[in-house]
């Protein structure tokens, strides 16, 4: 275990063992429940994260389960689970995130490796602070002004903590060519928020590619989501799934396998990597280019 772990990640891993090395004995829920004397409620809880479980109560149940390697890792990361909150378990800022979003904050200071499919903006963690506001205030009409305000300071600080990574995970982003075109904010705004994206690739902390409108790209990208791994396991990843007005974290294997290959299917499919950064910079200078054309123009 990994001493920066969150408790969030530390309790996915616990629930993780648990579940897996129940499944491999044959036993239902019920019957580990009633094996260990507890309520049935207090066996799903813990399966699906509700709840942490003690170190106390998960030595015992370790053993009943056949469970011998690795049984101290995962006694401290039953402690680490119940560690103190995190900044954004706080008073003040919790109740105006999502469930999701609050367990995609956590995964993210774990993921070793992360893919974007976004077809109609930046995703949230790669946005500048300006394009970050545009983007939120486009919920103005269905969130308070709390939410919107604290979701913005949530945003930027995730962006913060991301470039202040000194193990920083590997970036896959992939973006549908309108991303590009679409002037959210103004010339100004996107073409600073391009440019970001630009100077990142430069840095080797993120991957670029871009569906083009022409040629042999698939159909036009539908939905956004994030697949985070979690270790260089496949298998060991989450899925942050994201609509206008919906998001959920999926763990299902197989669910994130289907997306896994339609990521892939899209990036072989798309320019290379090469080709979208220059075309991406191309895009944000001409943007740019045109905003001091017009403040020429008008002074």
């Amino acid at each position: 275990m990994a001493s920066g772990d969150s408790p969030l990640v530390a309790r996915r891993r616990v629930r993780r063992a648990v579940r897996e090395a129940r499944e491999a004995k044959g036993l239902t829920q019920s019957q580990v429940a009633e094996a260990m004397e507890w309520s049935l409620s207090k066996v799903m809880r813990i399966e699906s994260g509700e709840v942490t479980i003690s170190p106390n109560d998960l030595r015992p149940l370790l053993s009943f389960l056949g469970v011998t390697s690795g049984v101290d890792d995962l006694i401290q990361d039953a402690r680490t689970a119940r560690r103190r909150r995190m900044w954004f378990e706080e008073p003040g800022v919790r109740e105006h995130l999502t469930p999701a979003l609050g367990q995609l904050i956590q995964y993210e200071t774990e993921a070793v490796a992360v893919r974007h499919f976004y077809g109609a903006i930046i995703p949230g963690r790669l946005q500048t602070p300006a394009y970050a506001e545009l983007v939120l205030r486009t919920y103005a009409h269905t969130l308070p002004a709390e939410d919107l305000k604290v979701r913005l300071e949530a945003r930027l600080r995730r962006r913060a903590e991301f470039l202040a990574r000194k193990d920083p995970p590997e970036i896959f982003l992939l973006l549908d060519e309108s991303v590009l075109h679409r002037e959210l904010g103004g010339r100004q705004v996107i073409g600073e928020q391009l440019l970001s994206l630009v100077k990142l690739t430069k840095e080797k902390r993120l991957r670029v590619r871009v569906v083009p409108f022409s040629g042999d790209a698939p159909p036009p990208m539908l939905g956004s989501y994030e697949i985070l791994d979690l270790s260089r396991d496949d298998d060991d990843a989450i899925m942050y799934l994201e609509s206008h007005t919906l998001d959920q974290i999926v763990e299902d294997k197989a669910t994130i396998a289907r997306f896994r290959d339609i990521f892939d299917e899209y990036w072989a499919a798309a320019l290379d990597e090469t080709t979208s950064v220059r075309f991406t910079e191309e895009r944000a200078r001409a943007l740019l280019s045109s905003v001091d054309k017009v403040d020429k123009t008008a002074g």
